[in-house]
């Protein structure tokens, strides 16, 4: 883990300062034209922008070691603040799809296989196939419009009402402006869940001790809570457990569109505006947070999985 975050953080940073943005310009944005050179190169010491690239990687990395990743260019605030005000909004909305979808794809893949070969089965099917290669953005700009422009349910976008003050926000506001997020990441996030857990349940349902089920009389849902569940859960589950980690990227293009104000945001804002440090910072947060995940999936089917325990103790 430690040299594979090393190695991000060196190739981001060296894509960071060959890419055609010019962060001093970006951090005195509209003063440009005020700002002669002399400016320009005490903005660039002060920073260490005037220092061999080497040099500045050398001297950020120390600087992470201990703790501090630097000020953002854009908020004028330390990254870590930005980061961790960022995080809580962006964890609401990852683990609400996250459950919603697993939720939702599990039932839809129980029933795919449950009605094998009917038009029940085709119609999830093509939808699961559909979504799988559906981009995140365009399915949040078609629920935008739907919903909030056609229809007007729910606000167009943000993370609360425009124009009220912080401590008259309610948290229905909060919900309100979090269901469409929330309902772009599900969507899209139900097909491997479903396809996956349809899969398993048809294997399941073809076993030999499922027919020797069926020769005694049972059938429909009885059968499957008394044989399938059990065997179909583990993997959905597991499955449900390494995509937490996907869902940061999806939720990057979820709340750009939906102006929601989370880590996805500012990474584009960071992205578009050069801020080194807040962008570097998050490259580094994301990179945990996609080991944090899967090393969760890992640890549930070592917990969830009895067979697992025995093959460490042989």
């Amino acid at each position: 883990m430690t040299t594979l975050l090393i190695a991000i953080c060196f190739i981001s940073f060296l894509l960071v300062k060959n890419s055609p943005i010019d962060p001093i310009q970006a951090y005195i944005g509209a003063d440009m034209l005020k700002v002669g050179p002399e400016q320009r190169e005490k903005i660039a010491e002060y920073w260490g922008l005037d220092q061999p690239v080497i040099v500045q990687f050398l001297n950020w990395g120390s600087a992470v070691l201990k703790g501090d990743l630097g000020t953002s260019m854009i908020f004028r605030r330390p990254v870590i603040d930005v980061i961790s005000e960022r995080f809580l909004n962006s964890l609401v909305l990852m683990v609400a799809a996250w459950v919603l979808s697993g939720v939702i794809g599990f039932i839809m893949g129980v029933i795919a296989a449950m009605k094998k070969g009917t038009w029940i089965d085709r119609i999830i099917k093509w939808y699961c196939f559909t979504l799988a290669s559906t981009p995140t953005f365009w399915m949040g700009l078609l629920v935008l419009i739907v919903f909030a422009v056609w229809l007007g349910w729910f606000p167009i976008g943000l993370g609360v009402p425009a124009g009220v003050l912080s401590e008259n926000v309610t948290m229905m506001d909060r919900i309100q402006h979090l269901i469409l997020p929330v309902l772009t990441l599900s969507i899209l996030g139900v097909a491997n869940v479903a396809l996956h857990t349809r899969q398993k349940l048809i294997d399941v349902l073809t076993s030999d001790y499922v027919l020797f089920a069926r020769a005694r009389g049972e059938q429909g849902f009885v059968l499957f809570w008394r044989h399938g569940l059990r065997n179909i859960a583990l993997p959905a589950i597991t499955l449900q457990f390494a995509a937490f980690s996907e869902l940061f990227g999806g939720a990057v293009l979820a709340e750009q569109v939906f102006s929601y104000p989370g880590l996805g945001q500012a990474t584009i804002e960071a992205g578009l505006r050069g801020d080194v440090p807040l962008l570097l910072g998050l490259v580094i947060f994301s990179a945990i947070f996609v080991f944090v995940g899967n090393l969760f999936a890992d640890l549930s089917y070592h917990i969830l999985d009895p067979r697992m325990r025995e093959v460490r103790k042989l």
